[in-house]
This record gives C-alpha cells, sequence and structure tokens, in this order.
C-alpha cells in the first residue's frame, strides 16, 4: 500500500491536519506510528484503513480486506456481543458457518465467552476493545491498522495483541500500529513512522539486532537432538552444562566458597554467562527477551533491562546479576537483549513467536542459545 502526496483537512478552508505524506508499507512488514497527541496520527491510521479519503493525493494498492481497531470502540450500538460479531462476520464476507467459528475462536481466544449475551454499551472499555479486536481479525486481514490497541486493556490480553499482530505478518499481511505506553517495544524489528507537524518522517534504524540468551532444560537423553535441531533452526548454542548430580541423602550439603550467604560457582545449578554476547555470531535469529511473548515454566529469558517473564515457573536475573525470584530456578545474565467506519470498523476496505518450552521435566542439562 502506498499514500502518494496525501494531504488533509477536514474543512474547506481548515488547518491542514496531514502535509505531503509519502509512505509505503508492503506485506509482512509492520510500521510503529509515533507522534505527540494531536499531532496527526489518527488521521494517517484511518487514511491508510479507508475510513477517510485524502484532500490531495491517494492511497493505492490498499488491500481488499482492512481491519481496523480505532482507539475507542464505538459500543454505542443496540446489539449483544455475540449478535454483533455474527452481523460483522457476515459483512466480512464469511460464510455461515466460517463466520461461526471465527466468531467462536475469537470469543474464546480474548476471554469474551462470558459476555457473548451482554450488550454493547454495558461493557467496560477493556471488554469493548477486545470486542474491537476480535471484529478486525474474523477475516484475515492483509491489512491490519490498530489505534492504541493496548489501550484498556487487561494484562493478558495485552500479551496477545503482539501475538495477533504476528500471525498477520506471517499470513502476508501488513500492519500499522500507533502507541503511547511503550508496549510496541515487543515487536522488534518494527519500522517507526514519526508524524510531526502534519509530516511524517520514518525514522532510521538503530542498526544491529538486540540479542538474548535463552536458557532451555532438555532430558538428557535427548540432549543431541535437541541441539541439533536447535541449530537447524538458525539458533547458536553458547554452551551446554552436563547433568547435575544430586547429593546423597543425609549428605550434609558443602560450604560455599565464598563464606555464609555467598555461593559458589556451579553449586546449585546456577550459572552466569559472560554479560556479552560472543562476537561473530552474525546470523543467528534473535529474541526480544524483554518484550517477547510470555515466557512458560522452566525456560528463564533474560533482557538487558532484567524484566521479569511474564508466567510463574520462570526467573529472570538482570544485568546486574541480581537473584533470581523463584528457587530452583536457572539464571542466565545478558547485557544483549536489547472518526469510525460508517456502520462500523473492520469492514473490508474496499468494501509472539513463542520462546520454546522445554518439552520434559528438568533434567539438569541446559542449553543457552541466542535467537
Amino acid at each position: 500500500m502506498r499514500l502518494d502526496g496525501v494531504w488533509l483537512r477536514y474543512h474547506r478552508h481548515g488547518p491542514w491536519v496531514l502535509r505531503q505524506v509519502d509512505a509505503t508499507i508492503g506485506p509482512g512488514e509492520v510500521a510503529v506510528v509515533l507522534g505527540r497527541n494531536g499531532a496527526g496520527k489518527s488521521t494517517l491510521l484511518q487514511l491508510a484503513a479507508g475510513v477517510l479519503r485524502p484532500s490531495r493525493g491517494r492511497v493505492v494498492d490498499r488491500p481488499a480486506t482492512v481491519g481496523w481497531v480505532p482507539e475507542r470502540f464505538p459500543a454505542d450500538q443496540p446489539f449483544t456481543v455475540g449478535d454483533y460479531l455474527a452481523a460483522m462476520g457476515r459483512v466480512a464476507g464469511l460464510p455461515g458457518a466460517a463466520a461461526d467459528r471465527a466468531v467462536r475462536h475469537w470469543v474464546e481466544r480474548l476471554g469474551l465467552t462470558r459476555f457473548s449475551d451482554v450488550r454493547l454499551p454495558q461493557l467496560s472499555k477493556g471488554t469493548a476493545q477486545k470486542v474491537g479486536l476480535a471484529q478486525a481479525l474474523l477475516r484475515p486481514p492483509g491489512l491490519l491498522v490498530l489505534d492504541e490497541p493496548w489501550e484498556g486493556l487487561d494484562a493478558a490480553a495485552r500479551e496477545l495483541v503482539p501475538e495477533m499482530i504476528g500471525e498477520v505478518l506471517a499470513g502476508g499481511g501488513a500492519v500499522l500500529v500507533s502507541d503511547h505506553r511503550g508496549e510496541t517495544v515487543r515487536l522488534p524489528g518494527a519500522r517507526r513512522w514519526s508524524v510531526t507537524d502534519g509530516t511524517l518522517a520514518e525514522e532510521a534504524s538503530s542498526g544491529g539486532s538486540a540479542v538474548a540468551v535463552v536458557e532451555l532444560a532438555v532430558p538428557a537423553a535427548g540432549l543431541a537432538v535437541a541441539v541439533a535441531r536447535l541449530r537447524a533452526d538458525g539458533h547458536q548454542i553458547l554452551r551446554v552444562r552436563e547433568p547435575a548430580v544430586p547429593p546423597a541423602a543425609g549428605s550434609p550439603a558443602p560450604a560455599p566458597a565464598g563464606g555464609p550467604g555467598v555461593e559458589a560457582p556451579g553449586e546449585s545449578g546456577v550459572e552466569a554467562l559472560d554479560e556479552s554476547p560472543a562476537p561473530g555470531r552474525s546470523g543467528a535469529s534473535t529474541v526480544d527477551a524483554d518484550a517477547g511473548p510470555p515466557v512458560r515454566s522452566g525456560v528463564s529469558v533474560v533482557g538487558a533491562d532484567g524484566g521479569s517473564p511474564a508466567r510463574s515457573g520462570a526467573s529472570a536475573v538482570g544485568a546486574d546479576g541480581g537473584s533470581p525470584a523463584l528457587p530452583g530456578a536457572s539464571a542466565v545474565e545478558s547485557d544483549g537483549g536489547s472518526p469510525d467506519v460508517p456502520g462500523a470498523p473492520g469492514v473490508e476496505a474496499g468494501a509472539g513467536s513463542e520462546t520454546p518450552q522445554a518439552g520434559a521435566v528438568r533434567s539438569g542439562v541446559t542449553s543457552e542459545v541466542t535467537r
């Protein structure tokens, strides 16, 4: 899709909100739209989605199916959640059975099941926002446009947004998203469009990919297969620890070498990596450990700022080497992670990776990889 010399003002003699905007976004690309309040971010997104038409210039090659989520979902409509989504499925061109399946899928995924018979005006802002997300994704969009999609969402739903964006990108769609909460750090590799005084500029890439260290526990018997599979997927294996031998029953625990309260290296299954990633490891897959998808039990992911994993059973240690929050978990130290559509939104325009989880009980054998 291309915005070609686009200008826009809301009234014939009013001020220009956007001036001479030229921008292109292709399949599989995501662009984050940044700028202060009133700069024209929402206007730009509505032009891209087809909600507004430019006063001058043109928008070309817009995909046939556009998912549009405004900052505030228009909940003042006399429908229940279930009836509204079913109607939006038909508007999106889905046949009856397919529309029912899509509605059921997104209602369950976004935790809307108990609200199916609730009327839209009775919903909280966060729940209404989930309905807005659901209607935009009933049919896989070629372009997904999100205006502050995290606003009002609960923690679980906020984690889902990058995941859904990733699925659209993987399906060959493009995504435009605005955000003032800083949530778009969860979208590594996104382009950054800055709107200032009605003009658009693309910020230069910072260059280089953030690198994180992920510690995985695998069964000792499957170690060779796991290492081979990780390498085949393009990951770098930093080190493999030997299985820890549990002390004999009744044997006193050895005293730490560093005195009371100091843990000797290698004595509790905790092993720290060097803070700098090994040089020359180009071509490795990268993972934004602080902003990535939720981490599951048994896997430790550490970012440069030491952000804690989102799920219980995992632990994180920041670059300053702080102790993990959960006993028995492994610690890794690293510094290198790092106006609405007429009728309703979401109609056709013309019309986190998840960190792998070890599949078995921890055996004391771990592989550290960088993505």
